[in-house]
């Protein structure tokens, strides 16, 4: 298995991981779209609303990223992170980047005093939910998750 690192990304980073961003957006069924998907990451990082994980290969190479975003659970009166987006290029698929990016997050959370990690998955991403659930992520079997779009609202 290929040695794999995983650090805080920089804005130095952006080139790289703004087209990982877009495919990322894309796997979701939205339209290739890499100057909004760099602008919203450069505006996450520039006013530090969220934290970008990412992993390298051996050779230096972005094989993936995942992204934290800070919240808090009104329940457990604590602060939480969300981790929204995880995504690892397809030649890097079953290398354990994914594993890897996972593993730094809670680190991450555990160093920053954060008890809790959410995320969502497609129900058909099964490859991605078999790392969860070997990594100790649990299914939610209580709550349902609804969403609702905001017409007229303004996207940043």
């Amino acid at each position: 298995m290929p040695l794999i690192s995983v650090r805080l990304a920089t804005p130095h980073d952006l080139p790289a991981i703004a087209p990982l961003f877009d495919a990322y957006r894309q796997f979701y069924e939205q339209p290739p779209d890499l100057p909004r998907a760099t602008a919203f990451l450069q505006a996450r990082m520039t006013n530090a609303e969220s934290t970008i994980l990412v992993a390298q290969g051996e050779t230096g190479a972005v094989l993936g990223f995942c992204q934290l975003y800070p919240s808090f659970c009104s329940v457990a009166a604590a602060p939480i992170y969300v981790l929204y987006d995880l995504f690892v290029v397809p030649d890097a698929r079953k290398t354990g980047a994914g594993r890897a990016l996972l593993q730094a997050a809670e680190q991450y959370a555990a160093n920053q005093g954060v008890g809790r990690m959410d995320l969502t998955t497609a129900k058909t991403n099964l490859a991605a939910q078999s790392v969860y659930a070997s990594l100790g992520w649990e299914r939610d079997e209580v709550f349902f998750a609804y969403s609702k779009a905001v017409d007229g609202a303004v996207a940043v």
